[in-house]
């Protein structure tokens, strides 16, 4: 056999490289969601992710890498859903009132409340602020949701709707946050807010730009 042809072995870490990643992304997720960033150290994640420590270090030599992809896993995988939750709503014959869109949005804000997934995406856009190196995926998290947004919007003939994008988004997110930090999962009120930003957008549409008046 000619050495020069001869194919080194594949290393356990190499080989299995995708799902340990993934494996070492979600519970760092799962801790942060449960006890927050500062209780990601090496030693604890590859704990509970059930890796070596080399290996850890191997796939995520520095936590700004790894608290980077946490975050666009995790948004990754929500924009997926919330496209095809949109994508069934655009789908259903007769074609849903925008009450009934937005009590579909509230449902799936109550369902989200309870997962630790969505504290830890808080906590890492809030991490953001403090961190350049978390800001471009911080940007790109909140690109992704106004484009599903925007997408939805003008399914339902919403005018202008990437201008409006943004503000569901904002409510929300927005919303989101005041349940969390009141341990509260109830997600009463969504709808009704969203509702005022469509007719608000239709009225805008039908009739120009609202004019202010002067005080």
């Amino acid at each position: 056999m000619n050495p020069s042809t001869t194919t080194a072995p594949i290393a356990p870490e190499q080989r299995d490289a995708p799902k340990t990643r993934e494996r070492i992304l979600r519970a760092a997720l799962a801790l942060i969601g449960r006890e927050g960033i500062a209780a990601v150290s090496n030693r604890r994640l590859a704990e509970a992710a059930e890796v070596s420590l080399g290996s850890l270090t191997y796939h995520f030599p520095s936590q700004a890498s790894l608290l980077q992809e946490s975050l666009l896993l995790y948004v990754g995988e929500e924009v997926a859903r919330l496209e095809a939750i949109a994508a069934a709503l655009r789908a259903r014959r007769p074609r849903p009132s925008p009450e009934e869109v937005a009590a579909e949005v509230q449902r799936i804000a109550a369902e989200n409340s309870e997962r630790p997934e969505q504290v830890a995406e808080l906590e890492l856009h809030l991490r953001a602020s403090r961190d350049p190196a978390l800001q471009d995926a911080s940007r790109r998290c909140f690109a992704a949701y106004e484009g599903v947004a925007a997408a939805a919007l003008e399914a339902f003939g919403v005018p202008d709707a990437s201008r409006h994008a943004r503000a569901v988004v904002a409510l929300t997110t927005g919303m989101g946050l005041q349940r969390l930090g009141a341990g509260v999962h109830d997600a009463s009120g969504i709808a009704d807010a969203l509702l005022t930003i469509v007719r608000g957008a239709f009225a805008e549409g039908k009739d120009g730009a609202p004019q202010l008046t002067a005080q």
